[in-house]
């Protein structure tokens, strides 16, 4: 039986692309779908064996969307995909429960294998992946603690969850590099960890993002 996957990514290029490498092999591209609204939309209305989702999508992202069919679907196996090999993503993909994170940038191979292996229901996580999630875990002691955060902070913590550098995080919000640097600073300090990947998971933790 073939292997039936839903791919939600906003780039038909890279619809296509992947839709025509995998007419090669035993998966087919049964639904698609260009932003989160549709992609829901479509995994409600048919079986999946596998859902490959995009993490920057226009209308929000595809960890969301990944956060979302978990809840409909907690068994229900997946894969992130991404252009960027950022460790924000890692600890979010692992939080919302995917079998694996895979690059664009990967060998098709790797991707069809790995498509394979998560419609079969196999984690597909990397020790190297793990230990990075590993270490945002480790270092949460005061996350069983209340902290509250001022409204800036919540959004630089939110726009840093969901991976922006910090000049993407002081462009989207207004500010200068250098404050963005320093609420960054103050808000690892202030939540108990040492880098980003932790803050995000600390985050996760809290529905924050």
């Amino acid at each position: 039986m073939p292997i039936q996957m839903l791919l939600v990514d906003d780039h038909e290029i890279v619809r296509i692309g992947l839709k025509h490498t995998l007419t090669k092999s035993d998966i087919v591209v049964s639904a698609e779908a260009g932003n989160m609204t549709n992609g829901f939309q479509v995994f409600k209305s048919a079986k999946f064996d596998v859902v490959l989702v995009d993490v920057r999508l226009p209308d929000g992202d595809g960890l969301q969307l990944l956060s979302k069919i978990k809840l409909e679907k907690p068994t229900q196996n997946s894969l992130v995909i991404s252009a960027y090999d950022n460790p924000t993503y890692l600890a979010k993909a692992v939080a919302y429960g995917a079998n694996g994170f895979l690059l664009k940038s990967d060998p098709i191979s790797r991707i069809v294998d790995s498509i394979r292996r998560a419609a079969s229901g196999e984690i597909l996580w990397t020790k190297e992946e793990m230990r990075k999630i590993a270490g945002g875990l480790s270092g949460l002691q005061k996350s069983d603690m209340e902290i509250p955060l001022t409204a800036r902070e919540n959004e630089v913590l939110q726009q840093l969850s969901n991976g922006l550098t910090n000049k993407e995080i002081a462009m989207a919000l207004g500010i200068s590099y250098e404050t963005v640097k320093e609420h960054v600073q103050h808000l690892l300090r202030k939540i108990g960890v040492s880098d980003r990947t932790q803050a995000a998971v600390w985050a996760v933790r809290r529905n924050l993002v």
